[in-house]
């Protein structure tokens, strides 16, 4: 099935059964717990959805800078990224009690190095456990590097994984991790599946942006391990519609889907020196995009 198929299943099941929960931001949500979907990657086809226009350069550039294993806003900010704003923008605005509006508050980040130092720092999240996770022996672990090594020289191991659930950082992070572990497969015939679990999402705004990033990693992981694509595999733990996208995503269920896009990825010395500029989508006619809040 396409993606634009899987995910219509999707919103379907969270509007007709979904559980209408209180949750932690008071917004409120409908609810179902255990999503499975699966994507074929192997002849360049990616999730990425055309009932309504989803930013893949995003998407991509935010998992480029979990790569990095830095963890402050201003990086983003600089490519025009601002999808991790609202949580350090809420952190100011309720410890100095400054009612300052988004567009200013990303401002100071950009031109106040000491001011971003403060207040665009979002804690140990994704990158830093992906790439500098602290053992109790003192020591920095670099779980990608871990994974690219064991993909070239174990490639039958069932532990190539890394995840950023660091119970002891978890009160640290703005937030703590939502797609929290990756678990990679490779066949006898040289193919690299992917598997990502991921305890919550939201299935608006998140989903759309969790499919594309994880592909884009998987296919810089083959890359550098000299495997092809194969098969992607998501699994959702709480997925839910907040109550204030429930009108969006009856909106997008009314679109016909369009054809399937294609990624291609430029070849880079390491899993470090990739950029955007190396990704290219290739077919993408999609809808207009669908705006929905978020909820912090």
């Amino acid at each position: 099935m396409t993606a634009d198929a899987q995910y219509s299943e999707i919103l379907r099941r969270i509007l007709d059964t979904g559980d209408r929960r209180v949750d932690r931001t008071r917004v409120g949500t409908l609810s179902v717990f255990g999503v499975t979907t699966r994507f074929d990657l192997s002849h360049g086809a990616v999730p990425l959805l055309t009932t309504k226009r989803v930013s893949w350069k995003t998407a991509v550039k935010e998992m480029l800078w979990f790569l990095t294993g830095r963890t402050n806003i201003r990086e983003l900010l600089e490519q025009n990224v601002r999808i991790w704003t609202d949580w350090p923008l809420a952190r100011y605005r309720r410890e100095t009690g400054e009612a300052i509006d988004q567009a200013a508050f990303e401002a100071r980040i950009l031109e106040d190095v000491v001011f971003a130092e403060r207040w665009g720092e979002l804690g140990p999240v994704y990158g830093k456990q992906w790439r500098r996770w602290l053992g109790a022996d003192g020591r920095e672990y670099d779980q990608i590097a871990a994974v690219i090594d064991q993909l070239r020289t174990t490639p039958s191991s069932r532990r190539i994984l890394f995840h950023g659930w660091n119970v002891a950082e978890l009160g640290d992070m703005a937030l703590p991790p939502c797609h929290m572990v990756y678990q990679y497969h490779v066949t006898s015939d040289g193919r690299l599946n992917s598997l990502l679990f991921q305890r919550s999402c939201d299935a608006m705004l998140g989903l759309p942006f969790n499919w594309i990033g994880a592909t884009a990693l998987h296919l810089m992981l083959a890359q550098q391990a000299g495997l092809t694509p194969g098969e992607f595999v998501w699994m959702g733990g709480d997925v839910h519609l907040y109550l204030n996208h429930l009108d969006q995503a009856r909106e997008q269920l009314l679109r016909a889907p369009r054809d399937t896009p294609r990624m291609t990825l430029r070849p880079a010395a390491s899993i470090d020196d990739y950029a955007i500029r190396d990704f290219a989508v290739e077919g993408y006619d999609p809808h207009p995009a669908i705006r929905a809040e978020v909820a912090v």
